[in-house]
């Protein structure tokens, strides 16, 4: 059976494990369903997912004009102690920007690789921890703003990570650690305008259960630009890598944006 479309990244469910689907403009796939499976992957063309051109991808899924223009992709994003919509300034479009950044985020503890801070959306979790192959999550803090939690992950990076190995999370070689420990230690570190979100007993720790069969010692990572066509028999699902027999892993977010058939 073959599914085609433009990749985006792969959507969730938290269970015992995560389910994770391909979803496309006419089907979707529960990818969970083709582990042991061999499976190929053709790489047919672009397909930009902001102006739906059939442009080549810059970033994100992204053509180059679309990614210098689109609210969706500023700085901000990757960035949350740039925004400024809760100043009433503009990145690129107010409105959205005051949409997305004027609402709860939360600052969080993730067991990925080592311990790593990050930032997300209050409406993402457990989404975002999924999509970093978290082992275990924890938010340390809830702020009304993404700016408040652009600064808070400021001020914590200068004393623990930020981002993920991608290797050591998809070879399993994982730090263990005290998530609600590091968070005690956390509370004189936080800027003087978070401290009175703060709450030591406001969340709880969140495990994680991947869908792996096997993980591998060592990994290679598969560009479609490179190599149009790949077959492989599918042994694990993590973040938003599918993980194949013989160490190749695809990174579906990578390549958003890129149109493939799928055949299994």
């Amino acid at each position: 059976m073959t599914y085609e479309g433009t990749l985006t990244k792969m959507q969730t469910e938290l269970g015992t494990p995560i389910q994770y689907y391909l979803v496309f403009e006419n089907s979707f796939l529960n990818v969970n369903q083709l582990l042991g499976k061999e499976i190929e992957i053709i790489f047919d063309g672009y397909q930009c997912l902001n102006c739906g051109k059939e442009k080549k991808i810059f970033r994100q899924g992204f053509c180059y004009d679309c990614f210098y223009s689109s609210p969706a992709v500023g700085d901000w994003i990757m960035k949350p102690e740039l925004s400024t919509a809760h100043l009433g300034i503009a990145d690129r479009d107010l409105e959205y920007e005051s949409r997305v950044q004027l609402r709860p985020h939360i600052v969080y503890f993730a067991s990925s690789s080592e311990i790593k801070v990050g930032v997300t959306r209050d409406s993402q979790v457990p989404t975002r921890w999924i999509d970093q192959g978290a082992e275990q999550a924890l938010a340390i803090v809830e702020v009304p703003n993404r700016y408040l939690a652009g600064i808070t992950e400021v001020a914590l990076k200068n004393h623990f990570a930020d981002k993920t190995n991608w290797r050591k999370m998809l070879t399993n070689d994982i730090i263990e650690v005290d998530l609600m420990e590091e968070k005690q230690k956390v509370a004189a570190l936080l800027p003087a305008e978070v401290r009175e979100f703060f709450d030591l007993n406001a969340f709880h720790v969140e495990s994680l259960q991947h869908p792996v069969l096997e993980y591998p010692k060592k990994i290679a990572s598969l560009s479609l630009d490179k190599n149009p066509s790949f077959q492989g028999k599918l042994t694990g699902i993590k973040a938003q890598y599918l993980i194949f027999e013989n160490g190749t892993v695809f990174n579906v977010r990578s390549n958003e944006g890129y149109k493939v058939r799928i055949s299994v």
